[in-house]
C-alpha cells in the first residue's frame, strides 16, 4: 500500500526532535564581572571551568572588571548584566536599581601592609596608603581602619587609588605607596618580600557587606530563569571548591595568573575559612553601611537594608532543598 508523503515527513521530523534534545535547553549566553583576582571570586572561575554554570543552561563569560567602583559602574550601565561585587549600595542610593541576591562576603578581609620603617599602625598618619580605587571594597575598608584609628581621610592619611593587588605592590616596592591594602591571596607575596603587616580589617570586628552576586531588578524581571540558573552554579561551586581542593587550585591559579604554592594554597584555606556555603545577604552589615555613608549621603538615614537585596532566590533554593542536595553530593572532608 502506498504511504502519503506527508507520513514519511512526519516521521522524518519525529526522529529529528528525538535527536536534538538540546535544542529545547539551548544555554543562554551571559556575561559576569568580577573586580579582582582574589580567592573571593573563585565560585565564577570554578563554575565556568569545571561546567557548572552550563549544567543549569546558561553559558557564562566571566570578565575582569579591575576593582569594585568599575564593577558596579558597569552593573548599573547594563553590561555585564551580573557582578560579582558589594558596592550596590552605593549605586543604589545615587538612583540605579540594583539589586543583591546572593552574598559571600560579611567582612573585609583586607590587610595592611607597610614599608619596613611602619611597624604601627598610629604611624600611617601623614602617609600615603594604596587603595585600589574610589567607591572600591578597599576605600570602604580604609575609612574603617581610619575611624578605628580616629584619622580622617585625605586629612590625616592620603588615599592614593593604585589599581589591583599586582599594581598597588608595585607602588610600594617603588616607594610611591607608604602602605596598602593586600586581600589575603596576595599577603603570602608581600610577607616574603619583608613588608611588615600591620592588622587585617576583618579583626577590627566590623560586619559588613562585601563581595555578593548583584544585578538590576530589571534584569530580574524580564531574567529571571538566567539568573536563578547562574545563581544555581555559582553555588554550587562553593561548594566543589571546599570538596576539590586540589582541582580548585588548578583553577586558581589560571585565574589569578599565579604557580606559587603558598599563594594557592593561603588561597584555598582562607576560602574554606571565609565563604559561607548559604550565601546570604547581612542585612546588618547593610546596615553599618547605610550608618557610614549617611554623612555624605543624607538619604541614607531613611534607607532600609531590605531595600538593596531580593533574597526570594535563595529563599526558592531554600525551599526546594538545593543546599541539602549539594551538602549530600560533596561531603566535608
Amino acid at each position: 500500500m502506498a504511504r502519503s508523503p506527508s507520513i514519511y515527513l512526519a516521521v522524518f521530523l519525529f526522529a529529528l526532535a528525538l535527536a536534538s534534545p538540546a535544542r529545547a535547553q539551548e544555554t543562554k549566553k551571559i556575561r559576569l564581572g568580577y573586580p579582582s583576582l582574589a580567592f573571593t571570586q573563585a565560585h565564577i572561575w570554578v563554575a565556568k571551568e569545571v561546567g557548572l554554570f552550563k549544567k543549569y543552561g546558561v553559558d557564562v563569560d566571566p570578565v575582569f572588571l579591575r576593582g569594585g567602583q568599575v564593577a558596579t559602574q558597569a552593573l548599573a550601565a547594563g553590561d555585564p548584566p551580573l557582578v560579582n561585587v558589594g558596592t550596590v549600595i552605593q549605586a543604589k542610593l545615587t538612583g540605579f536599581d540594583l539589586a543583591l541576591i546572593a552574598a559571600v562576603e560579611n567582612n573585609y578581609y583586607q590587610v595592611v601592609f607597610a614599608r619596613t620603617d611602619i611597624t604601627r599602625l598610629e604611624q600611617l598618619k601623614g602617609k600615603r596608603f594604596g587603595i585600589s580605587g574610589f567607591g572600591s571594597a578597599t576605600h570602604y575598608a580604609a575609612l574603617i581602619l581610619l575611624k578605628h584609628l580616629s584619622m580622617e581621610p585625605n586629612k590625616d592619611v592620603t588615599l592614593v587609588p593604585a589599581g589591583p593587588d599586582a599594581e598597588r605592590l608595585g607602588a610600594l616596592i617603588a616607594g610611591k605607596l607608604d602602605a596598602c591594602f593586600f586581600n589575603l591571596s596576595t599577603a603570602p607575596v608581600a610577607r616574603r618580600m619583608g613588608f611588615n603587616e600591620l592588622i587585617n580589617v576583618a579583626d577590627l570586628g566590623v560586619e559588613v557587606q562585601g563581595n555578593g552576586l548583584a544585578t538590576s531588578r530589571p534584569y530580574i524581571k524580564n531574567s529571571r530563569d538566567t539568573v536563578m540558573a547562574t545563581l544555581k552554579g555559582y553555588i554550587e561551586a562553593i561548594y566543589f571548591i571546599h570538596a576539590n581542593k586540589t582541582e580548585a587550585q588548578k583553577v586558581f591559579a589560571k585565574y589569578m595568573r599565579t604557580s606559587d604554592p603558598e599563594v594557592l594554597e593561603n588561597s584555598h584555606v582562607n576560602y574554606v575559612k571565609t565563604i559561607p556555603k548559604r550565601p546570604y545577604p547581612t542585612l546588618k552589615g547593610i546596615q553599618f553601611m547605610l550608618d557610614m555613608l549617611a554623612p555624605q549621603m543624607p538619604h541614607a538615614k531613611s534607607a532600609k537594608p531590605e531595600q538593596f537585596v531580593d533574597l526570594s532566590f535563595l529563599a526558592e533554593l531554600d525551599k526546594e532543598n538545593f543546599f541539602g542536595e549539594m551538602t549530600k553530593k560533596y561531603p566535608s572532608r
